[in-house]
């Protein structure tokens, strides 16, 4: 049971859940390539989802999800209903046990990755990595506590109106690691207000009092599965995965926000682009992306390290179009990347995946630290 879902609790879970989640997956276009099997012992149950060895190679041979969308199995599908099978998929075929303690908390990680893909799809937002800046309608600043919520505001609709501008109207200014915890923090507030109704008060509560951010955000919210010893496949991603691609140029990753860009892998191939909702990346185009923030480097008059963003732009329209100057580029980019502080050989794709905790009443690991 070393990879797929494994329901694992000191008794058989609800059966409510359980044939909810039976019945979705045996009215899917992948019914047959289930493979399920059930364990108890004392003071512990366990059940083991998978998919077969055919279902593996034909929905992501060598280990690629990036094309699920596009099989046959997908194709055409209601776009929500498709991400969210595209989700279950990626877990059945984990290439690490996703252990949840009952099928209602497999049910709202599923959902809660929904959310994170589905608000990743609608943010843009001007890349700035100093300004003070978000709608003050909702946000009040303090250098100490960070941006928290005004008294009688609505989390969910200030992160919308912070990160979507069809929501807005405006474009606010974030790094690319900040805006990906706003994403992943509406997601969580939208499941939470669905199954867990005091956790969505206590978020609430804790934005009025200080903002979670950095490493704080990601010990708060995230469990992080894979390591440079250990790595995640290299084409194995989920939707709602929190996703790093490294700088592998010693001299631009000098730029402050250039060290490395967080994105959110959306489904159907596509990682978001929070400074352009309207153009995401493949995987290939971020590579390529990062690759030639080299060629965008270059010192100011006051010897600070900056970046001419619109030259990358160039330099990565030439390359996308020259197949033997993609190849050669991707060839580079596609590989591990290196321990921090190492500039030798290593690429730009990150070991490692991050995901949101548990969510469920009684099971919720999401701990506030100032509720």
């Amino acid at each position: 049971m070393n990879n797929g879902i494994l329901i694992q609790t000191a008794h058989a879970s609800a059966p409510e859940a359980q044939d909810e989640f039976l019945r979705w997956v045996r009215h899917s276009p992948w019914a047959d390539w289930l493979v399920g099997s059930a364990k108890s012992d004392p003071g512990c149950h366990q059940t083991h989802y998978q998919l077969s060895s055919e279902g593996r190679a034909l929905l992501m041979p060598g280990e690629n999800t990036l094309n699920i969308r596009h099989g046959i199995h997908l194709k055409g599908a209601d776009p929500e209903q498709a991400l969210m099978d595209e989700i279950l998929l990626g877990l059945l075929s984990s290439p690490y046990p996703q252990i949840f303690p009952s099928h209602e908390e497999l049910l709202s990680h599923i959902r809660v990755r929904k959310f994170i893909a589905q608000a990743a799809q609608s943010t843009s937002l001007k890349f700035d990595t100093r300004a003070v800046d978000r709608p003050m309608s909702h946000w009040s600043y303090d250098e100490t506590l960070g941006f928290t919520l005004k008294p009688s505001r609505s989390l969910i609709e200030a992160l919308r109106l912070a990160t979507q501008p069809a929501f807005s109207g405006s474009e606010y200014a974030f790094s690319c690691y900040r805006a990906s915890e706003y994403v992943i923090l509406l997601g969580i507030a939208q499941e939470a207000q669905i199954s867990n109704p005091l956790l969505f008060e206590n978020l609430h509560h804790q934005w009025q009092i200080k903002a979670i951010a950095s490493g704080a955000f990601h010990d708060t919210f995230l469990v992080e599965h894979g390591s440079l010893d250990d790595p995640i496949p290299m084409l194995h991603y989920i939707p709602g995965d929190r996703v790093w691609f490294r700088n592998p140029d010693p001299r631009s990753s000098n730029v402050s926000g250039y060290e490395g860009s967080w994105v959110i892998y959306m489904g159907a191939g596509l990682f978001s682009n929070f400074w352009d909702c309207a153009s995401p990346f493949s995987l290939d185009k971020k590579c390529v992306e990062v690759f030639h923030w080299r060629d965008g480097a270059y010192l100011d008059d006051a010897g600070v390290w900056c970046m001419d963003e619109e030259k990358v732009a160039k330099h990565v329209a030439q390359s996308l179009a020259d197949p033997h100057q993609l190849q050669s580029i991707l060839l580079d980019m596609k590989k591990y990347r290196e321990p921090s502080g190492v500039y030798q050989q290593g690429g730009c794709i990150d070991a490692t995946r991050e995901s949101p905790r548990l969510l469920r009443p009684g099971t919720c690991d999401i701990v506030l630290r100032d509720i």
